[in-house]
C-alpha cells in the first residue's frame, strides 16, 4: 500500500458488505444497509493493525468478512497472496486455520454445557490434527500457554472467572496456530485491571508465534497501547490510516481529533485546560448515508464542497493517509 508498511498477510481492496431487507406487506424491498462501503487496507505480517469507530461503523462487520462469516458483497481479500473472497467448501475450511477470532464476549464464546477442555480441544478434533491421548496433551499445553492450570480442562466454563474466560477463548484461537487472528472488542467486557492482562498476553504471543493481528476496537487507549497502525472507520468507510504515534500525535481527519480529543490524560490540570471536540448530531443512517463526505453533516470544519463530492483515502504524508478535502 506504501512505504511503513510490513510485507502484506492480509489485504482488503474496495470491500463492501451491504445487507438487503425483506420486502414489506407491499412488496416494496428497503434500501440496503451499508454496513462496510469500499474498504481498502492491509494489515502485515506480525502486525497489529488497529481498527476503531464508534458502535455501528462496520468494524464487526468487517471482522466477519475477513473470516467469510459474512458474504462481501464487492471487493476482494487477499490473505498471503491468495484471493479468498469467494472460497468455500474445503478451500474455506483451510483458510480457517490459518484465520482464527476471538469475540467481544467471554462469557457466550464458550458452550456453557460442555468442558472447557473440549472446546479448546474441537477445532483440532474438527480438522482431524489430534485425537485422544495427543489430542488431550495439546489442550493441556495450550492452557498452559495461557497461564491456567491443564488440570482445569474438566471444569466447565462458569466455575472461571472473565480474565479466565478470555484466556480460553485465545487458548482455543491458537489451538490450530493460525497465522491472523482477528480480535473483535477482546477486552471490553472485562474489568480495567484484567485488560492489561489479556493485552500483555496479546502481545507476547505475538512475538513468540509471530502472529497477526486485526484488532477491533471504539477504545482508542487499548488500540494505542497495543496496534503498530490505527484505520480509524465511520459509516462504512476508512477515513484515516497510519501509524500509531503519528495518528494520535498528529490527525489529519477531523473525526479523528475529535476522538482523540475525548481520551482522558491521566494529569487532571491538562485533563482541564485541553479543548474537547463535541460532535453535533447523531452518526447518519448506514441505509441512507449523506451525499458526499459521509462526515460533513457532523464536520465542524465542513465546506460547501465537502457535501457534494465523496473524497478519496490519499496518502497525505508518507504512510499516512486520510479521506479528507481540506487536509493535506
Amino acid at each position: 500500500m506504501t512505504t511503513l508498511v510490513p510485507e502484506e498477510l492480509l489485504g482488503l481492496t474496495g470491500l463492501a458488505v451491504h445487507f438487503t431487507g425483506r420486502r414489506n406487506w407491499r412488496g416494496n424491498r428497503p434500501p440496503p444497509v451499508r454496513a462496510v462501503d469500499g474498504v481498502t487496507f492491509s494489515v502485515g505480517k506480525q502486525e497489529t493493525l488497529g481498527l476503531v469507530g464508534e458502535s455501528g461503523c462496520g468494524k464487526s462487520t468487517l471482522g466477519n468478512a475477513v473470516l467469510r462469516l459474512v458474504h462481501p458483497t464487492a471487493g476482494q481479500i487477499r490473505f498471503d497472496g491468495r484471493d479468498v473472497t469467494r472460497l468455500d467448501g474445503e478451500e474455506l475450511r483451510d483458510l480457517r486455520r490459518d484465520v482464527q477470532m476471538i469475540f467481544q464476549d467471554p462469557y457466550s464464546a464458550l458452550n456453557p454445557k460442555i468442558r472447557v477442555g473440549e472446546s479448546i480441544g474441537e477445532p483440532l478434533l474438527a480438522h482431524g490434527i489430534a485425537q485422544g491421548k495427543a489430542l488431550d496433551d495439546q489442550v493441556s499445553e495450550l492452557l498452559g500457554l495461557v497461564g491456567l492450570p491443564p488440570e482445569r480442562a474438566s471444569r466447565y466454563p462458569h466455575e472461571f472467572s472473565g480474565g479466565q474466560r478470555q484466556r480460553l477463548v485465545i487458548a482455543r484461537a491458537l489451538a490450530l496456530k493460525p497465522r491472523l487472528i482477528v480480535c473483535d472488542e477482546p477486552v471490553s467486557a472485562l474489568d480495567v485491571s484484567i485488560r492489561s492482562q489479556i493485552l500483555n498476553l496479546l502481545m507476547e504471543f505475538q512475538q513468540k508465534l509471530g502472529l497477526s493481528y486485526l484488532f477491533i476496537s471504539h477504545d482508542l487507549s487499548v488500540v494505542r497501547h497495543i496496534s503498530h497502525r490505527v484505520a480509524v472507520m465511520y459509516l462504512g468507510r476508512v477515513v484515516e490510516l497510519a501509524p500509531r504515534d503519528n495518528l494520535f500525535q498528529e490527525p489529519l481527519h477531523p473525526y479523528t481529533e475529535a476522538l482523540i480529543s475525548a481520551i482522558p490524560l491521566p494529569d487532571p490540570v491538562a485533563q482541564r485546560q485541553r479543548k474537547r471536540i463535541i460532535l453535533k448530531g447523531e452518526l447518519p443512517k448506514p441505509t441512507a448515508p449523506p451525499p458526499g463526505c459521509p462526515f460533513h453533516t457532523r464536520c465542524p470544519i465542513a465546506q460547501p464542497m465537502c457535501r457534494e463530492k465523496v473524497p478519496p483515502l490519499e496518502e497525505k504524508r508518507p504512510g499516512h493517509w486520510a479521506a479528507c478535502h481540506l487536509r493535506s
